[in-house]
């Protein structure tokens, strides 16, 4: 899968996932229904969020993007559906690519030697990825909601 493919799967999952927090918040705040939409997509779109977040640090350092390219990445995954106008932007002016520089690059810089272990080991990287989106889901239930 390219940075391209990619970035924009898990960009367009996180909006889809807040569109669903957005729509159960509505149910349980407005119309006073249900809480079932908000527990749902409470969970599912921290999930996802972190994902994105991760997805957005490998691609930044894969891509070289620069510090504050990166964090206008992670930072559009606060306001709903940023990171589909992010995805767009990034890709736009070319900093997404079709394929992994990494790949067939050695890492010069200490911060690359990870993302090129993940790369070139897609099964044990996707595992990785894996437990690294569990384990800091744990640590955010931990910490408990944003509004406490």
């Amino acid at each position: 899968m390219s940075p391209t493919r990619l970035f924009r799967t898990v960009a367009l999952a996180e909006a889809v996932t807040w569109a669903g927090l957005l729509t159960g918040m509505f149910l349980k705040y407005v119309t006073e229904t249900t809480e079932l939409g908000v527990r749902v997509f409470g969970m599912l779109h921290g999930v996802v969020f972190i994902a994105y977040c991760l997805t957005t640090v490998v691609v930044a350092v894969d891509r070289r993007w620069s510090a504050a390219r990166t964090a206008v990445g992670l930072l559009s995954a606060i306001p709903p559906f940023a990171t589909v106008w992010f995805d767009r932007h990034v890709e736009s002016r070319g900093a997404l690519g079709s394929s992994w520089r990494l790949l067939g690059e050695e890492p010069a810089r200490t911060s690359e030697r990870p993302v090129a272990w993940l790369l070139r080991n897609p099964l044990r990287g996707a595992l990785a990825a894996v437990v690294a989106v569990a384990a800091l889901t744990g640590v955010a239930l931990l910490v408990g909601p944003p509004a406490g």
